[in-house]
């Protein structure tokens, strides 16, 4: 295995040298001011097969992220130069649809839930155990796969566009109109609505919802989605302020109300 020399940090390129077939191999960009934590995660992440673009603080991460071919980002909160936070925010502005997995501390709940409101699609908590982070990355990177499939004669005859009422959503272009104008969702929030709006008026549980947008071998609590929800609602009601179909059933869950 390759040994990591530092400084610098030195992103792989194997995208870049092997053409067409290359470019189907997940780019990961792991942001991290500890160097440790960059050389395991970086060594483990190439052993696996992705291509990793590392960088030291959010500010170089922006700048390579956006002009670079980008699969997933995996962002840690507290760095120089642009913490994750505002770095999450920035990354949101540009691009709804990059799966995002924040890296926080065991100890600071608040940045797990600030991280989901900005627009996180998951996040796994300091010190962790880089085969968790691993399969994290797999897991998201198929959610997203499936609701990013490309407009092919393939994926086009398989699509298909739901709509409810003043909603559409179209899955092969990961679109989601509410009366015509668009709502920009995460992979994450894309799944918690198709999972509500699929049958209206039925209540989903949290567990439910868990299981629709990150699958049964991914442990979540419920602030997560509850995180979610509240995000969706917001975003809703920036094309509609009066917007209300997503209701919340204490103690039940949650439904869509056509």
């Amino acid at each position: 295995m390759k040994k990591t020399t530092f400084p610098p940090v030195v992103p792989s390129h194997t995208e870049e040298k092997h053409g067409s077939k290359a470019q189907q191999v997940p780019v990961i960009a792991l942001v991290d001011d500890d160097r440790n934590i960059l050389t395991s995660v970086q060594m483990t992440l190439e052993a696996e097969g992705f291509t990793v673009h590392v960088y030291t603080d959010g500010e170089s991460a922006l700048q390579g992220i956006l002009s670079r071919s980008t699969s997933l980002a995996v962002l840690d909160v507290k760095m120089p130069r642009m913490d994750g936070m505002e770095l999450l925010r920035r990354l949101r502005m540009r691009s709804s649809s990059l799966p995002v997995i924040f890296l926080t501390s065991k100890d600071e709940e608040m940045d797990q839930l600030m991280g989901l409101r900005l627009g996180a699609d998951d996040y796994i908590t300091k010190p962790f155990s880089v085969r968790l982070l691993v399969e994290r990355i797999r897991a998201l990177l198929r959610r997203h796969e499936v609701s990013q499939a490309e407009i092919t004669g393939e994926a086009g005859a398989s699509s298909s566009i739901l709509v409810r009422g003043a909603l559409a959503l179209d899955e092969a272009r990961h679109q989601c109109l509410w009366n015509g104008q668009e709502v920009a969702l995460t992979v994450t929030e894309f799944l918690l609505v198709k999972a509500l709006v699929v049958r209206p008026g039925l209540v989903k549980s949290r567990d439910q919802l868990i299981d629709a947008a990150y699958g049964d071998s991914i442990y979540v609590d419920d602030r997560t989605i509850d995180s979610h929800i509240k995000r969706v609602r917001k975003k809703f009601r920036r094309v509609d302020e009066c917007f209300n179909h997503i209701e919340t059933l204490y103690g039940v869950g949650y439904r869509y109300r056509e």
